[in-house]
């Protein structure tokens, strides 16, 4: 059994089996059912009940937090949520009268698709055997969750190219299939390689590698 340890970053194991919260994660667009006018919504991260978002519309970006509360995220007068990880609604009570809009998330950049995804793998050369999901990358941020040696951490990673680090281990690829975690206990490093799984669907993405 994996045993879940805190860190700087993360949504809780068990919000996340119920409402896929990292299903929130990433860049979305749209246009208000109304006007038809263009909006988005991006959420860069979830720390337990917070969330940093960017709220675009009007022609304006607002940044911040929201509040996390099961499968919804408010910020200010506008709620969103998501029931497949595909699609946005976003509700805004702003002025007089409220507003819908139907947002589509964007896919990340090239750069760091590669890097998306839940990575797994064995070593035997030393017994070793480690995951590592990256559930989503801002920049050089990125929300991970690293299983070693029976141990599940998630937090927040940097990202320097094709590599992402995080606390004592690393993972890094180069043709986002195949790859290697790197991870240090005591004095020892260990290497495992890995491979990307097949994308799964959305009533089983939890704890696939945990």
């Amino acid at each position: 059994m994996a045993i879940v340890t805190s860190s700087t970053s993360q949504i809780s194991p068990a919000l996340e089996r119920v409402y896929h919260q990292s299903s929130l994660l990433g860049e979305w667009k749209g246009n208000w059912a109304g006007n038809n006018q263009p909006v988005s919504f991006k959420v860069v991260n979830i720390r337990g009940a917070r969330a940093q978002v960017e709220y675009t519309h009007n022609g304006r970006t607002e940044r911040g937090f929201g509040e996390v509360a099961g499968s919804l995220l408010t910020f200010g007068t506008v709620t969103v949520g998501t029931k497949d990880g595909k699609s946005l609604v976003l509700l805004s009570s702003a002025g007089a009268g409220k507003q819908t809009a139907t947002l589509e998330k964007q896919a990340p950049p090239a750069s760091d698709s590669r890097l998306m995804g839940s990575w797994g793998g064995y070593s035997s050369d030393n017994g070793k055997s480690a995951s590592f999901r990256v559930l989503a990358v801002n920049g050089n941020e990125a929300q991970v969750s690293v299983t070693t040696d029976g141990v599940t951490r998630q937090g927040t990673g940097t990202v320097y190219k094709n590599v992402i680090m995080f606390g004592q281990a690393q993972i890094a690829t180069d043709d986002g299939q195949n790859g290697k975690i790197i991870y240090q206990v005591g004095n020892k490093s260990f290497m495992v390689p890995v491979t990307k799984y097949p994308p799964a669907d959305t009533s089983s993405s939890v704890d696939k590698t945990a």
